[in-house]
């Protein structure tokens, strides 16, 4: 698509995140699937169309490491479940902060590449144990899998049916465990900055990465939340430094773009 065309999901005025329908029964879209599989070999590159998630990795992953579960422990290892990991960004740092870390992707092209950087790169001596997982948060809520923590890194604007999500992160984590998920907020700042700012004009995502009406309010969120039984415990935004979206990233209280936000099952 040639970089002077426009986004084709402006801002309407609908209902945000109306009620799910009942035919929606899986957090696996194909078409996202396939878009991100397409990307997998890129994904490790720092300059390469993954680059806003190389930027904001290390400031990510220090807000997972503070609101994780300590539960009694005397290290601040917990089983984590990330799902859709796509090629391993955070579950990597995540288990090099000593975690043990289960990374799930729907895509096995994503997964194959995960596989293969941490072949190519071991972990340095004390990280946790690390493992890749090609299959969807379905399968392992069918296994009765349940986890410490888990967490979902922009990947809900990417689901089928947000809310359906909500519940099946709730049966994957222990009573008294966390749930961590980021995303983008549904604003007009959002759509100006995370769809026609980083798609159509700095090319920093390819096109279609993103469609603004999948975005989510914090309020929805914290609604869908409550409704599969998780609370909300604290919410921060996330925004670039000030050399832009592909540099260092920095925590902030401004929610109206990026934000992050810890739950605790009930």
């Amino acid at each position: 698509m040639p970089a002077t065309s426009a986004p084709t999901d402006m801002p309407q005025d609908m209902p945000l995140n109306a009620a799910p329908s009942p035919a929606t029964n899986t957090s696996v879209c194909p078409e996202e699937i396939a878009r991100f599989s397409a990307l997998a070999q890129q994904w490790w590159d720092p300059a390469g169309p993954m680059r806003p998630l190389h930027a904001m990795n290390t400031v990510r992953t220090e807000w997972i490491n503070r609101h994780l579960p300590l539960r009694g422990r005397t290290t601040r290892r917990v089983r984590l479940l990330d799902i859709g990991c796509g090629a391993g960004l955070a579950s990597e740092s995540l288990a090099t902060a000593g975690h043990d870390v289960l990374g799930l992707d729907a895509s096995a092209d994503g997964i194959a590449a995960a596989r293969a950087h941490l072949e190519a790169h071991p972990l340095p001596a004390g990280s946790g144990p690390l493992t890749y997982r090609n299959g969807s948060a379905e399968d392992l809520v069918a296994e009765g899998q349940h986890f410490d923590a888990v967490i979902a890194l922009e990947i809900i604007e990417h689901v089928t049916d947000p809310e359906a999500f909500m519940h099946l992160l709730s049966a994957l984590v222990e009573p008294g465990g966390t749930v961590i998920v980021s995303t983008m907020n549904r604003t007009l700042r959002s759509f100006a900055i995370g769809k026609v700012g980083a798609e159509y004009l700095l090319r920093l995502l390819p096109v279609g990465t993103h469609d603004w009406k999948k975005f989510i309010r914090p309020s929805d969120l914290a609604r869908q939340a409550r409704a599969a039984g998780l609370d909300m415990q604290t919410i921060s935004g996330l925004t670039p430094g000030p050399a832009g979206w592909a540099n260092s990233w920095k925590e902030t209280r401004d929610l109206s773009v990026n934000y992050i936000a810890s739950f605790i099952k009930r």
